[in-house]
């Protein structure tokens, strides 16, 4: 389990193939790796990984290719927000974070609001009625506040120390990322429709 609170901004160094799966060679930038284990597990882009393999700068972890089927920016090098799992005795600031992606969105707006940024979200429509106003969503691995939804897309709104402790800076329109739902709502619904 996470928070949604990045760490790190690490970088996919290497993408290998690996049986039934590939395996990424992440720089951990300045993510401390002293406390972290083979067997581990990692958030990267906001998806849940196991550490197969550890340096004193690097991760090792494999892909499957379901995980791939269904996630966005685990496949190629590139920059990667990075969270370690929570222990029991950390602070909740942002909010529970599975890293279990629920899908892949495609940013509509991504517009300067005064020194913040405003970031538009397409997400699957089988995710829209999970996705409320004042609730939380997590994008690439980020815990946000959604601000506004209108049918499949939500607008939140990036503060400045969002954009810089993390890969959200770097988006565009058109760019694709990773999204989880709030896991209260998936319950919710669970429950609710047993009845």
């Amino acid at each position: 389990m996470f928070t949604g609170i990045i760490a790190a901004v690490g970088k996919i160094s290497r993408v290998e193939s690996a049986k039934g799966a590939v395996r990424l060679a992440i720089d951990a930038g300045k993510l401390g790796l002293s406390d972290i284990k083979v067997g581990d597990s990692v958030a990267v882009n906001g998806a849940c990984l196991t550490v197969v393999k550890r340096g004193k700068k690097s991760l090792g972890v494999d892909v499957s290719r379901e995980t791939l089927r269904c996630t966005a920016g685990l496949d190629k090098p590139g920059e990667v927000n990075l969270e370690k799992a929570l222990r029991l005795s950390d602070r909740l600031d942002g909010h529970f974070v599975l890293g279990h992606v629920d899908g892949v969105g495609k940013v509509r707006r991504f517009e300067q609001a005064g020194k913040s940024r405003l970031l538009g979200v397409r997400a699957p429509a089988g995710l829209a009625r999970y996705i409320a106003r004042k609730g939380s969503i997590t994008v690439h691995g980020v815990s946000l506040t959604v601000n506004a939804v209108k049918g499949a897309e939500f607008e939140v709104n990036l503060i400045p120390h969002t954009l810089a402790a993390t890969t959200l800076k770097r988006l565009m329109r058109g760019s694709l990322v990773n999204l989880e739902i709030d896991p209260l709502a998936r319950y919710a619904e669970r429950l609710l429709g047993e009845k």
